[in-house]
């Protein structure tokens, strides 16, 4: 006796009511997500006198005056130091006891000012560090 086979049809995805479930998808992925610009990894905003008086500067005898330009050279009495060699000079100036004062100037980049005070750190330097700026005038 023969036995009727029915034959078997292949398992088959049906893709277009999936369409609509990924359509749906795409637009909550898309509007959930957020669109982020490129920003610093650290701002500062740096606080603004609109009453302050300038103090006279008092002019210490032997006194070490680390410059920071605009351009970001770093002079240290007068004479330019790479950044890499500040902590070694500093380290000597602390060890004769001479008195330190950083001047910056207000359009300096603020990366080679942190890197100016950590060399001060590493070199020694320890308190309160007078800092000054000049008064440009017309």
């Amino acid at each position: 006796m023969k036995f009727y086979e029915r034959k078997r049809r292949m398992p088959a995805v049906i893709i277009v009511s999936l369409i609509d479930i990924f359509a749906i998808l795409l637009i909550f992925v898309i509007v959930t997500s957020t669109f982020r610009r490129p920003q610093a990894a650290v701002t500062i905003k740096l606080p603004e006198s609109s009453s302050g008086v300038p103090q006279p500067r008092a002019e210490a005898p032997n006194l070490a005056e680390l410059t920071v330009s605009p351009e970001g050279a770093v002079t240290l009495d007068g004479a330019e130091v790479a950044l890499e060699d500040l902590a070694g000079k500093i380290r000597a100036i602390v060890e004769a006891q001479r008195p330190f004062a950083l001047k910056a100037d207000t359009k300096a980049p603020f990366g080679v000012i942190v890197r100016v005070l950590d060399a001060l750190k590493a070199g020694g330097v320890s308190g309160n560090l007078p800092a000054f700026t000049e008064t440009i005038r017309k």
